[in-house]
């Protein structure tokens, strides 16, 4: 939806906060014009963060983005408190007309349109300290069928959906790389939506993941904001800082150790595909689960997928891969978000299995917009290969 109308809908849901909200509130106390300011400011630095993003307009600094998606992330909370008051507002006259209760309507009314800016400051101050720490590492094993010997315990460091841009920089990109260094994995996956913003913009914030470290090195797909930032740009860049961008295509991972080389019934195929999305931005890059597959060793029957959307699973699983790691749905950020991914996406967060192959779905190592996370923490994966008993 382009700016002006955006922006207009934005303006008229904060009035209708406002009128449904502030008459009972001016009754309970005599602070209300306070709720009556934040609403105002929120209505009015909103739309920043977005203001020269596709059009001539010269963008805003980083700090009215900052001011603007604190504002996105409390306005999704009063907005969406505000319908669940009317809600609860609505069965509660509805049972006092069918005669089930008495109800004090004025004082109903006050409190509980007090309670909806208490709630929505609250979540949203929580959200914010959520979403500004280091994620934690969330550890899982993965039962793999006819598992080689040489891969049992074989482990993948997962990130996904850092989204560097306005309010995630080169410090946040450091802690996170610190964090994986430490847990000493076989390879580091990304599986999309690293930047938010072109390759002159977030270069320097970037490099840090240049410094990540694993056995067998750090492999990249494409999310659907690579394509928005300019993906071939963006490629070429995570490329020079030595990362390896894998482009409906594979790399065969061998377990080798002193005196011994793996054959290819015992080496890992790591594939890794474009965004599901990605062919509607460069016809080229159409996401394909099964061409990435071309010219593996067909001794090689472990096959683990890199794809940014979990919808890629469908395919993957008829191309014959055993693992698909995904991210892209943020495992919804806050509530009530994670209950629309759904819609979209089979699968929203955590472990889960798709006929003949499991699908790892990460709730992302950073998140995007309004810097705020309820209910859906941040992570850093680390995911172990072990033998299916």
């Amino acid at each position: 939806m382009p700016l002006r109308p955006l922006t207009l809908l934005t303006s008229l849901l904060h009035l209708f906060i406002g009128l449904r909200l502030l008459p009972s509130l001016a009754a309970l106390t005599p602070i209300w014009p306070v709720v009556l300011l934040l609403l105002a400011i929120s209505a009015v630095t909103m739309p920043l963060p977005f203001v020269g993003r596709r059009s001539s307009a010269r963008p805003v600094s980083d700090t009215w983005k900052w001011v603007g998606l604190l504002s996105m992330g409390w306005f999704s909370s009063m907005l969406v408190l505000t319908l669940v008051r009317d809600v609860g507002l609505c069965g509660a006259w509805l049972g006092g007309w069918a005669g089930l209760w008495t109800a004090d309507w004025p004082r109903a009314s006050a409190w509980s349109a007090a309670a909806v800016p208490l709630m929505a400051t609250a979540t949203s101050l929580l959200g914010f300290v959520n979403a500004r720490r280091t994620a934690g590492v969330r550890r899982v094993d993965v039962p793999i069928a006819g598992l080689p010997a040489a891969l049992e315990g074989f482990t993948i460091a997962q990130l996904s959906d850092i989204h560097v841009g306005p309010t995630i920089k080169r410090g946040y990109i450091h802690r996170i790389v610190e964090a994986v260094n430490k847990l000493g994995a076989d390879v580091v996956a990304i599986t999309g939506d690293l930047v938010d913003g072109s390759v002159p913009e977030l270069r320097e914030h970037i490099a840090p993941l240049g410094e990540l470290r694993a056995r067998h090195g750090t492999y990249v797909v494409t999310g659907n904001h690579e394509y928005y930032a300019g993906a071939p740009a963006w490629i070429a860049e995570l490329r020079r800082i030595g990362l390896q961008v894998l482009l409906n295509e594979h790399v065969v991972l061998r377990q080798d150790s002193p005196g011994r080389s793996t054959g290819d019934n015992e080496a890992l195929v790591l594939a890794g595909v474009t965004d599901f999305t990605a062919g509607h931005f460069d016809a080229s890059q159409a996401s394909d689960p099964e061409g990435a597959l071309a010219g593996a060793p067909l001794a090689t029957t472990t096959r683990v997928l890199l794809a940014h959307q979990p919808r890629s699973a469908v395919a993957a699983e008829a191309a014959g891969y055993q693992l698909q790691l995904s991210g892209h749905t943020h495992g919804g950020q806050f509530f009530p978000w994670n209950l629309f991914v759904p819609l979209q996406q089979p699968f929203t967060a955590g472990l889960h299995r798709l006929q003949g192959m499991w699908v790892y779905v990460s709730r992302g190592t950073g998140y995007w917009g309004p810097p705020k996370r309820f209910g859906a923490p941040s992570e850093i994966t680390l995911l172990r290969l072990v033998r299916a008993r």
